[in-house]
């Protein structure tokens, strides 16, 4: 996998588009969820890409501290295609994230919003629950924080 770690104004609009696909046929069409996708965030986060020989296959937006939440930096948007599942795109989108993050603006707490399905995901690598549950878009949420 190729990782890319891309600042909202150096993006190409291909960049964009590739990534504004990948979170609408996973989030909206593969989760059937309608939700604001476009939410006015994406120019304040850092955007890292994981392509291989057939395009984009993993996906993520990182925010500085206090971009989202007070006194964290925050990640969102995770997603892996689905034929990347099962292969570590996962686990290796999160490693390259918090270590460009940590690069990029120092070791801080993260926080995610995390979807319920993946808290054992998340725990391992290092997030914890730090509220209770909520729906966002009807789909089980729980906050984490790592660090």
């Amino acid at each position: 996998m190729r990782w890319r770690w891309i600042p909202w104004n150096e993006l190409s609009r291909d960049d964009l588009y590739a990534a504004i696909q990948l979170r609408v046929d996973v989030f909206v069409v593969e989760q059937n969820c309608h939700y604001r996708d476009l939410d006015g965030l994406d120019d304040r986060a850092f955007h890292l890409f994981g392509d291989d020989d057939d395009g984009l296959q993993a996906y993520l937006r990182a925010f500085p501290t206090d971009a989202v939440y007070p006194g964290k930096q925050c990640l969102g948007r995770v997603v892996v295609r689905e034929s990347a599942r099962g292969t570590g795109a996962g686990r290796e989108l999160m490693a390259v994230a918090h270590e460009r993050m940590a690069a990029q603006w120092g070791p801080g707490p993260i926080k995610i919003s995390a979807q319920a399905y993946l808290q054992p995901f998340y725990e391992s690598l290092g997030y914890v629950v730090v509220g209770e549950g909520y729906l966002e878009d009807d789909i089980p949420h729980f906050p984490m924080v790592r660090g």
